[in-house]
């Protein structure tokens, strides 16, 4: 019989259809459980369920509810978790009655803003990594350096950390998707873009991806490249707090387009020059990185954990503080002041991306961990001796960490 496995995340589970399906054509029955909408699993085929959970809000006492309920009827044989808070409540909603994998894919706000609510939450919140870990089976981390944090300070058991590097990207689907989008030249054209250098960015508008610092560097770069335009393709709307206000992109208008977000960036990356992603994010590994890369795209990113595992510095792009204008500025220009170079380097991330990130890979990797968990796995194999009033405390100071 096939294992059934149940995959929870947020409201972006949608872009891990592609590892779900792969799981599927691994063998496993998969079932996915998130916030997010059905109609994108619909389409392929793939149950889903939703719960009620806002990464903004405070209350995730019915979220908990409602996964423990859910895990309950499906009756799976193993869960996989992903996102930050999925990533909490899923072992405190279940409490060892199934085996539970957890992805670290990124630190979050937590761990990368320096505001002082933040600074004030990083002990809750490895308390509440602490305590899930009691209830959890394996935990997988997408970068070296959030494997070395756990480790560090103790929040997960001895051996129980995995290094996974990604949820793994697409090949030949980012390849179709963009072999079906219009051409580099006519979304110039119908940009205003043709002859352009351009620089792209793709993520969520928000302080914390660096959007600041990116329009901080346009006048810079414009003072050596005056044909430079940056187009900024993502969301803002819906970032509640983070968002930029619109109103500093238009500033810098007409030398910065803002598309919000798009269903055709591999068509949208296929016209760019050079993909700048200044976050400040601590990251797992950005998908947007690897999508950058197979469209062989030169690399300017900032310097933290998740974007150093795709980025080497003058090999395939370049590194940069985080904040730091200037330094991005300067590194888009050099790119653009030399693009054989360029060229170069967006082609070794080609390779690069194919090599270490391919989907199948990836998931291989997770196959052979769930069958490792099923294998040593048996009633209430995963129990700990965590109170009740813990389990409950821990749920309320969910409320206070943002996903």
């Amino acid at each position: 019989m096939s294992p059934h496995l149940v995959c929870v995340g947020g409201e972006d589970h949608a872009f891990r259809i592609p590892f779900l399906l792969a799981l599927r054509q691994k063998g496993f029955q998969v079932t996915a459980v998130s916030s997010g909408p059905d109609t994108a699993f619909s389409q392929h085929d793939i149950p889903h369920h939703r719960y009620g959970f806002d990464r903004f809000s405070s209350g995730s006492g019915g979220a908990v509810r409602t996964i423990r309920k859910l895990i309950s009827d499906l009756r799976p044989d193993i869960v996989q978790s992903f996102d930050t808070k999925p990533n909490l409540l899923t072992p405190l909603a279940i409490r060892g009655t199934v085996p539970v994998i957890r992805t670290i894919n990124g630190l979050g706000w937590t761990f990368s803003s320096l505001q002082p609510r933040a600074l004030a939450l990083r002990p809750v919140f490895c308390a509440l990594q602490w305590l899930s870990s009691r209830w959890t089976a394996a935990t997988v981390f997408q970068n070296r350096d959030d494997h070395a944090f756990f480790d560090r300070y103790r929040l997960i058991a001895r051996g129980t950390g995995h290094l996974i590097r990604s949820s793994g990207i697409d090949i030949d689907g980012f390849a179709r998707a963009r072999q079906s989008g219009p051409s580099a030249q006519a979304i110039r054209e119908q940009l205003g873009l043709s002859s352009a250098e351009v620089i792209i960015f793709v993520g969520r508008l928000t302080r914390e991806k660096g959007i600041p610092t990116l329009l901080e560097a346009v006048p810079r770069v414009l003072e050596k490249r005056p044909n430079a335009r940056f187009v900024l393709v993502g969301p803002w709307e819906s970032e509640g707090p983070f968002a930029v206000d619109k109103s500093e992109i238009e500033r810098h208008s007409p030398h910065v387009i803002a598309l919000g977000p798009r269903r055709d960036v591999p068509a949208l990356l296929g016209m760019a020059d050079v993909f700048a992603f200044p976050t400040q994010y601590r990251e797992g590994v950005p998908r947007v990185l690897l999508e950058a890369g197979l469209a062989g795209l030169p690399i300017v990113a900032s310097d933290m954990p998740g974007c150093n595992e795709v980025v080497e510095p003058g090999w395939n792009g370049y590194l940069v503080q985080p904040g730091d204008a200037d330094a991005f500025a300067s590194r888009i220009n050099q790119i653009l002041a030399d693009r054989p170079n360029g060229a170069a380097m967006g082609a070794r991330s080609i390779e690069f991306v194919k090599q270490h990130f391919a989907l199948p890979l990836v998931v291989d990797q997770y196959c052979d961990l769930y069958q490792h968990v099923l294998a040593a796995a048996s009633p209430g194999i995963v129990t700990h001796h965590v109170s009740q009033a813990a389990n409950d405390a821990a749920i309320g100071g969910l409320g206070e960490v943002r996903q």
